[in-house]
């Protein structure tokens, strides 16, 4: 199952996306399905069709995790 990230890159526009498995501390590249803005617009530095980009860990700030649909259908606690 994906995950849908936002890689938050160093002098660059955050990337949303959708990744296969998180990285490990180890791992020194993270591959991203369908990358494109937070806006959904196409990146204007990347090739037409373009569906998988792979960055190296270093230039990334930090990766968001977005909640999953899953999430989105528990229920948490509600007080009346």
């Amino acid at each position: 199952m994906s995950q849908s990230v936002i890689l938050h890159l160093k002098d660059g526009e955050p990337v949303l996306g959708e990744v296969d498995e998180l990285p490990e501390p180890t791992h020194e590249t993270i591959t991203l399905n369908n990358p494109r803005r937070v806006d959904g617009k196409d990146l204007h530095y990347l090739a037409v069709g373009v569906v998988q980009v792979i960055w190296p860990i270093g230039v990334i700030n930090f990766i968001e995790i977005m909640p999953s649909e899953e999430a989105d259908q528990i229920i948490g606690f509600v007080r009346e």
